[in-house]
């Protein structure tokens, strides 16, 4: 039985890819790149395979992190060993590849005519995944690492990563602004990455009146106290602003960016709605309640107290931050195969039920007293964890499997190489079938500055 609903399938056909791109980094730097690195790309390589080339890159880094410090303690946290300075550079590199393949796989798409709904949908979801895996990396780089700050960052990129999605489904075209994650936020984690390198990452946790002494002479700055923020231990007492480490005043920018590029997608979507008759413009902000979902697993982190969470500082809080970034993927990746086949928006997803037998246990303990049974020891902690886990990898393996298959299928379109179906249902050469043959000629898959990376 497939995935997509047979009554929905034929709108694969129709679908036509739409979006915006405001930035000037992208128009005037990175584009003319592109277009002479697509040149070096063979015709042979199917647009799917550049993209997903791209993300085992971004997941060979996280491995390499894995190998160094899998406990994700961070030299500000004592790791035994800490990587070594050059590995960031490697980091950076890969991430800068990763952009670069990502910008290229629609180009390639319409050199090879293999571009179509699949292309968006497989570009989605490996943005999704490297979203996560980013954040890790960046916060282990900042040398943030175990604490609420690489929470509250997961929080704000999913928030973004979400909004965009849910605005593409909304209005029917991705909205890149002048300042977007794709573009610009990417390219300053790979300065990041560089400036680790060179300085290790104990230089984010400068105060910034050490790279700008005249900021201790702003009375603003100076005399103004942050007040002292109890689930961030290492701020326990109030701090002038011009003191202010430069890893946590990189975190208040970017919440700030994200703040605006959520408040741009709001504005999209509810002038979208009021243009369209009959229509009200209250009813999409009910769709985001979804992505409260996979947050929930962070409700986990509050135990026993969110100053001495027993799973923030622990080596579990890695998986468990992996599993809630698979629950992320899976949930957009829904939501962008519902964009593109015009089925109804996704507002659940089963997977979720592991994590509210945990949210259940943890608010009878709270409020009842109830021995809880996963958090009885933390062994039973541990499996439950890993079989999270497991069991969102599977899922969302299984989703995008079901998805490719179904798509592939109806379209008669190859997703790894350039081939498709001709009229008698053999498989040729996407050349010699013609750029019609899937009954889709819509360009799915062109590059960041034209869709999300």
């Amino acid at each position: 039985m497939g995935h997509i609903p047979s009554q929905y399938l034929s709108n694969l056909e129709k679908y036509a890819y739409k979006s915006v791109d405001n930035s000037l980094i992208t128009k005037h730097f990175l584009n003319p790149y592109w277009n002479w690195l697509i040149t070096l790309c063979p015709s042979t390589v199917a647009p799917n395979t550049i993209t997903l080339t791209g993300l085992l890159i971004v997941i060979l880094n996280f491995l390499t992190l894995l190998f160094y410090d899998a406990e994700y303690l961070t030299l500000q946290r004592g790791a035994p060993s800490p990587p070594p300075n050059w590995l960031y550079f490697t980091w950076a590199i890969g991430l800068f590849a990763y952009q670069s393949l990502d910008a290229i796989d629609g180009k390639q798409a319409r050199r090879t005519g293999m571009a179509g709904p699949l292309g968006e949908m497989f570009d989605h979801g490996c943005d999704a995944l490297n979203t996560t895996l980013e954040v890790i990396m960046s916060l282990y780089a900042l040398n943030l690492g175990r604490s609420w700050w690489t929470v509250a960052a997961l929080i704000g990129t999913h928030a973004n990563f979400y909004l965009t999605t849910w605005e593409e489904y909304h209005t029917g075209q991705l909205y890149l602004g002048v300042f977007s994650g794709p573009v610009e936020g990417i390219l300053m984690i790979i300065a990041i990455y560089i400036f680790t390198g060179i300085s290790g990452p104990s230089f984010w946790d400068r105060p910034l009146s050490s790279f700008f002494p005249f900021l201790s002479s702003i009375p603003f700055l100076s005399h103004i106290h942050l007040p002292s923020l109890p689930y961030f231990p290492s701020y326990s007492s109030p701090i002038p602003l011009s003191d202010l480490p430069l890893n946590v005043s990189f975190m208040v920018f970017s919440m700030f960016a994200v703040g605006f590029n959520i408040f741009t997608s709001y504005s999209n979507v509810r002038k979208a709605t009021r243009s369209t008759q009959g229509s009200s413009s209250s009813h999409p902000l009910l769709y985001l309640l979804p992505f409260f979902g996979p947050l929930l697993l962070s409700l986990w982190l509050v135990q026993p107290s969110p100053e001495g969470s027993t799973l923030l500082y622990s080596p579990l809080f890695l998986p468990l931050i992996c599993s809630w970034g698979l629950q992320f993927a899976h949930l957009v990746g829904k939501i962008i195969l519902s964009h593109v086949t015009k089925m109804p928006f996704p507002v659940w997803d089963p997977v979720w039920l592991v994590t509210l037998a945990a949210v259940l246990e943890l608010w009878l303990t709270r409020v009842f007293g109830v021995q809880p049974l996963i958090r009885f020891s933390s062994a039973r902690t541990t499996v439950f964890v890993y079989a999270t886990l497991v069991i969102s990898l599977f899922e969302y393996a299984r989703f995008c499997h079901k998805v490719i298959r179904d798509v592939t299928e109806h379209l008669g379109i190859a997703c790894f190489t350039v081939r498709k179906k001709d009229e008698k249902g053999v498989w040729r050469k996407a050349s010699e079938v013609g750029t019609v043959a899937n009954g889709n000629t819509a360009n799915g898959m062109d590059g960041v500055h034209e869709k999300r990376s």
